[in-house]
């Protein structure tokens, strides 16, 4: 009786597992060759989309096609990025609308997020996969959509761009930088810093927190998403790769816990090589004696990603910073510590 009562129970287990929707390993998604987007063109349709937080404000809106036009590009927004349930809240079904509404459209060469806050994680296992990979467009945004870059590029095998959201200042550095990761099918090549103006007190300062080279498949995004997905279906693979990391508005003992937790993963270790971005705003805040901590964010990076043994540096203008660069993810890639440089080998766009 036990016997057949087990039998059952194995029974029932095993077609409740065919029954369940099965995402694809780590090792099946990067067994797949990455597709790349087609290179934008003047006159390209872009798609622009909020997968986390809303822009209801029409004078922030205002600002929208006009930055699209002054790249040569035309605007198609969102059906739920200024309207929608909640202020600058939507929906979970609403903001996916959007999402495979302009994956699927074929006028849209281009999907922008118009800026990041928080929800992307909530879309995540309700993503139409097989719609991006029968897709393929530029994808952009950074910060909360670090989660939709990790999803993408591991479950539609896309390769997609951590760079300006459709609201961001667009310095001189930050367009140049842009167009050359989103319009040439021509390598970016060796990407550092813009030139300082004051060599004595340079306004992105770099640091190497440990000497050497090391290529691989560029990987990374936002620190705090990054640890955010990690024991779920969409946690990043480091293991032979470049790894960025960036973030903001982060004491140093909270960096210390993420970073510490990307550590215990092995996330660290497994890494070729680690560039840590310009993390603005960053430093202690006022004394508190409950959540007093004696280390500055340059002790953490030290102690931290000194002890994963791979050419490392500090300082890189990634993420939130006025100047900022595009950077094609998955693609393959070398750092140089030494010389504090990340060098694209391959664009990320055909």
């Amino acid at each position: 009786m036990k016997r057949r009562n087990f039998l059952l129970a194995s029974g029932a287990s095993a077609l409740a597992l065919s029954l369940a929707p099965q995402q694809p390993s780590a090792a099946q998604t990067n067994a797949r060759q990455l597709i790349k987007p087609k290179a934008l063109r003047a006159g390209d349709t872009v798609g622009v989309i909020a997968p986390g937080t809303a822009v209801p404000d029409p004078d922030r809106l205002a600002l929208v096609e006009p930055t699209l036009k002054f790249f040569g590009l035309r605007m198609k927004l969102g059906r739920y990025v200024a309207h929608g349930s909640g202020y600058v809240s939507r929906s979970i079904n609403e903001r996916l609308d959007d999402l495979h509404a302009m994956f699927r459209d074929p006028e849209v060469q281009a999907v922008f997020c118009i800026r990041g806050g928080y929800g992307s994680m909530q879309l995540l296992d309700r993503i139409d996969y097989d719609l991006i990979r029968r897709n393929p467009k530029v994808f952009v945004g950074y910060s909360d959509i670090t989660a939709m870059h990790l999803a993408i590029n591991r479950h539609a095998g896309l390769v997609t761009f951590h760079g300006p959201i459709v609201l961001s200042s667009f310095t001189d550095y930050t367009q140049q930088s842009f167009r050359a990761a989103l319009f040439s099918t021509k390598s970016a090549g060796k990407l550092t810093n813009p030139p300082e103006h004051n060599q004595l007190r340079p306004a992105h300062p770099l640091r190497t927190i440990r000497p050497g080279t090391a290529s691989g498949q560029l990987v990374g995004g936002n620190l705090s998403l990054v640890t955010a997905l990690m024991g779920t279906p969409y946690e990043i693979e480091t293991r032979g790769r470049v790894l960025f990391l960036e973030d903001t508005g982060e004491e140093p003992y909270r960096i210390d816990r993420m970073l510490t937790q990307l550590r215990l993963a092995g996330k660290l270790n497994e890494a070729a090589a680690i560039v840590f971005g310009e993390c603005s705003d960053c430093g202690p805040r006022d004394y508190q004696p409950s959540f007093a901590w004696d280390s500055s964010l340059g002790e953490v990076l030290d102690n931290i990603l000194g002890q994963a043994r791979v050419p490392t540096f500090t300082g890189l203008t990634i993420g939130h910073t006025a100047d900022q660069l595009t950077l094609p993810l998955g693609v393959q890639a070398t750092l140089n510590a030494d010389e504090q440089t990340l060098e694209l080998k391959e664009a990320g766009v055909i």
